[in-house]
Parts: C-alpha cells; structure tokens; sequence
C-alpha cells in the first residue's frame, strides 16, 4: 500500500517509522516531513493545513491510506475531503475533532453527559472573565477556546496573574481568534495522567498511559511548552484507576460523541487529573499527543496499519494490539529560549554516537547544502528508549542523549523524575 502521513514533527517521525515496520506499506510519505521523517519516508513539499494540495496530490499519486496527524488539518476537515475523494483517511472528521477544537464545546459535552471535568464558565466578554477571575480568587486555570499549539492554557496562582493572561487572550489577541472565547475553570489538583486512545466510532482501546512534563525547565518551573519529555507506562495509572476511567470517561465521551451525530474515528487523547474525588478530564485532544506518542510507539507490538484501518473500517474490537514489556522514555533536546525566541540553523553533532538500542526522533530539523542536520525549530529532537522499568528507560534516554550537541541546546534533567 502506498501510505501518506500528513504532519512533520517529532510524532509524525515516530508515526512513520512504526509505519515502515509494517510488511504492507510498500511506499511511505510524509508531507511535508522533515530531515529525521526523511530517512524512513519520502518528503512532499505540501503545507498539513494545504487540504485542497493535500487532496490533489494524493489523487494523483493514487494513495491507497493517509494519516493526518496535527490538530490543524484534522479541524480544517482534511479527513473529510480525502473521503470525499475517495480516498480512506485515518483521523476524525471536522466535526468530530471539534473536542479539541473547541474547549468551550468539550466542556458543554462533559457537562452534558455527565463526564467528570473542573467546574467551569464560558466567556467572550473580557470585563466579565475579569469580575469572575475576582469571585473566584486563586489558583485558577485560563484556557483559550481554540487551537494554540498546546500553549493556550495558564495555571494562575494570584488573580493578577490569571486577570493578565485573559487579556492577553481576549485583547491582545496572542492567540489570534483562537482566545476570542475563554473558558476559566477551577483548579484541579492531583497527579496528571494522559490515556491515548484508538477508537473507530463505536469502540475504544487505550494504549499505554503516560506523562509528560509541559513546563521548559527542571522542577515543573518556566513557561508551557508543547512538552519537553514523556514516558509511558504511568505508575500512578493503575489497575483500579484504568478501570474507572474507562467506565467513567472513555467510553461515556465515545457514546457522547456518537449520540451529538460526531461519531469519532481515530485517536482521542484523554488529559486527565487524578483528584481526590477520581479521575477528571483536564482536556480532551483529537489526535496523538507530542512527546507522547514517541515513547508509546516505541512499545507498540503490532502493525500499526493494521489499527489504523480497523479504526477507520469501524473493527477496533477485532484488532490485534499488543504492547511490550517494560516501560519507555523521550527527552526532548530543545533550542535555547523556546518557547519564546530562538534561533535555529545551528549543525547537529553526535548522532551517528548515539546507541543503537535508541531512537532519535528528529521534530524540527533540516538537511544544510553539504547533507548535514541543521536545526530547524523549537522542539528539535526526541532521545527515546525503552528499558525493563521506568528507571532504567529513563537512564537509557539520557544516556542516549549524552553525545548530541547544537549551540545553545536545552532540555529537562528530570523527565520521569519528578
């Protein structure tokens, strides 16, 4: 099968390689890719959120499959033009992918159906958010309504703090449109656990728990980010949790969605607080999660080609999926000032010394003239390996990641640790 996986970051890399595995891809691509993705797939020089580019070249390619996997596409509709087109595409419809999409609506369908989530109120009235920021008092979280890279939440500790962050949604725009509504909501307390899920618009398997550490620096301080390291399975997620979420929130949201007439086909990210009251949705995600997805594919077992049809072919519950031994981590090697100002192009040493028992997702780089890597954006790789427990994934990761070097090159030192 001729195989397109839409996107070019650190997960699309890990999509493809686990892709590559598979005996029925005969010819892989990736648009648009990036210098890693392209050791293991041909790069296309189209835009994700080109959908009508996207569309015209995988009809004239005569692509049998694609994979779209950012939030972007999957919001502007591209899995249904691809249908469209003829053509079977992994990844829910725009109407489906709204969950993400649209924070207001997610929260409006927990509310609804009785799904465990933090109180919350809706605003597009910046004097409003202000005067329920003041009743409300601190800690308090403010989220943008829309797609914002996995930037646009804030867990404010004073009123000051959250009072600034809505006007930098609702007036300065930072978001642009995506922070004309915001939701605030109260603060939740507890360890964070993320559940991916694959799902077919009837039935759910979720894949191994994990967590990732959103914040730039060591001891969870500094800004959000869209994740500096991961690691899968979570020792908090246990048995009797698991169990509890599926029978609370996994398929409560599946059956929710499918009642709205948004039948949802792909992968649902569930973002998850453990209070003390239970688990609770923090956020709901249409798609694989980034650093997450590194570390979970590098367990994963079984054709993941396999899954992805049976997701779209509406046989989840007939699929074989089966997961290794052991647990896995990613270490994400960062340029010096992201998530703010960075500067990129600097050559990459020290891949060719990295262990083999490693993989190095390569999520914002490029080739210079001569054939070297080059940086080529904030997030710039992903060290990931796996061990026999947590521990030892974790000493493996940063072992793995001892000889790479660009200048001014950042990343966590307690992934998994704190």
């Amino acid at each position: 099968m001729k195989v397109l996986v839409v996107g070019g970051g650190g997960r699309e890399h890990a999509i493809c390689w686990k892709l590559a595995q598979s005996p029925r891809v005969t010819q892989l691509y990736c648009a648009p890719g990036n210098a890693g993705i392209a050791q293991v797939a041909q790069c296309v020089p189209i835009k994700a959120t080109d959908v009508e580019e996207m569309v015209k070249w995988a009809r004239e390619n005569t692509i049998d499959f694609v994979m779209v996997a950012p939030d972007d596409p999957l919001a502007l509709g591209m899995v249904d033009a691809l249908e469209a087109a003829g053509i079977p595409a992994f990844g829910p419809r725009k109407n489906a992918a709204i969950i993400e999409a649209s924070k207001a609506f997610s929260k409006e369908l927990m509310k609804k159906y009785h799904i465990p989530t933090a109180r919350y109120e809706t605003f597009t009235d910046l004097g409003s958010a202000l005067r329920y920021i003041e009743e409300q008092g601190a800690p308090i979280v403010v989220k943008a309504d829309g797609l914002a890279l996995g930037k646009g939440v804030v867990v404010a500790s004073t009123v000051e703090e959250a009072q600034k962050a809505a006007r930098e949604m609702m007036e300065d725009k930072k978001f642009g449109e995506s922070g004309s509504t915001v939701v605030i909501e109260e603060c939740m307390v507890g360890p964070e656990v993320t559940v991916l899920a694959f799902c077919d618009g009837e039935h759910l398997v979720p894949m191994l728990s994990s967590q990732d550490h959103k914040r730039a620096y060591d001891g969870n301080q500094g800004p959000n980010t869209g994740g500096m390291g991961a690691f899968c399975p979570s020792p908090k997620y246990t048995p009797a949790v698991a169990k509890e979420c599926m029978e609370k929130i996994f398929l409560p949201t599946v059956a929710a969605l499918k009642a709205e007439g948004r039948p949802f086909k792909g992968v649902i990210y569930f973002g998850l607080m453990l209070t003390k009251d239970g688990p609770k949705v923090v956020e709901y995600n249409a798609r694989f999660g980034d650093p997450e997805t590194q570390p979970i594919l590098s367990m994963l077992d079984s054709d993941l080609l396999d899954i992805f049809e049976a997701c779209v072919n509406g046989t989840l519950d007939q699929a074989d999926i089966r997961w290794k031994e052991g647990a896995a981590c990613c270490i994400v090697l960062a340029s010096g000032g992201y998530p703010v100002k960075y500067q990129s192009g600097y050559p990459i040493s020290g891949l060719d010394e990295v262990d083999k028992s490693a993989i190095v997702f390569h999520a914002g780089t490029k080739l210079g003239e001569h054939g070297e890597y080059l940086t080529a954006g904030g997030r710039v790789l992903g060290v990931t390996a796996r061990g026999t427990n947590l521990e030892e994934a974790i000493s493996n990761a940063y072992a793995a990641a001892r000889p790479i070097f660009f200048q001014d090159m950042h990343f966590r030192r307690d992934i998994g640790r704190v």
